[in-house]
């Protein structure tokens, strides 16, 4: 469910219900978020492939976001900025015909060594996401919750 490019207007009048719109949103992205946290949970994110275009994404936002540190907390003041939802914006308008629902409403966790949780997760869109998080699984910083879920697999890794 799109509600179209950043920055389109929506008029209220010829929404159906932006109340239920908003729950449809926040729905999804829960799903969306326990899904992944389930994924996790059973295959290393070293391992995962979010997308046909993780390599893409991730040379893309290493080249327009070389400062970001995906093993730190995310600055969510300097990332929704004037200046960052620019520079987000027009990394994400490169997706609009590549990855589905590419501006949707997300979840995502500030910081990849803790679990999902209300200080600790922000809103995001789905291009957000998949940047950050292909390059949080791609540094192994998501491994630690296969291994917290498996920990007779890391023991035998380390005989």
């Amino acid at each position: 469910m799109s509600l179209g490019p950043p920055g389109a207007s929506l008029n209220p009048e010829q929404a159906d219900n932006f109340e239920d719109i908003e729950k449809q949103w926040s729905v999804k992205a829960v799903e969306q978020m326990a899904t992944y946290w389930a994924i996790l949970e059973k295959v290393r994110g070293s391992q995962l492939r979010l997308t046909k275009l993780d390599n893409e994404i991730l040379e893309h936002f290493k080249k327009d976001f070389p400062e970001f540190e995906v093993r730190g907390t995310i600055n969510e003041d300097e990332m929704k900025s004037k200046a960052g939802k620019e520079r987000w914006r027009q990394f994400m308008m490169e997706y609009e015909n590549k990855i589905e629902d590419y501006n949707f409403g997300t979840i995502i966790r500030s910081n990849p060594k803790y679990e999902y949780g209300e200080k600790e997760t922000i809103f995001a869109m789905r291009m957000q996401f998949y940047a950050i998080e292909i390059a949080r699984n791609r540094e192994g910083l998501n491994d630690w919750i296969y291994e917290r879920e498996h920990p007779s697999e890391e023991k035998k890794a380390l005989s």
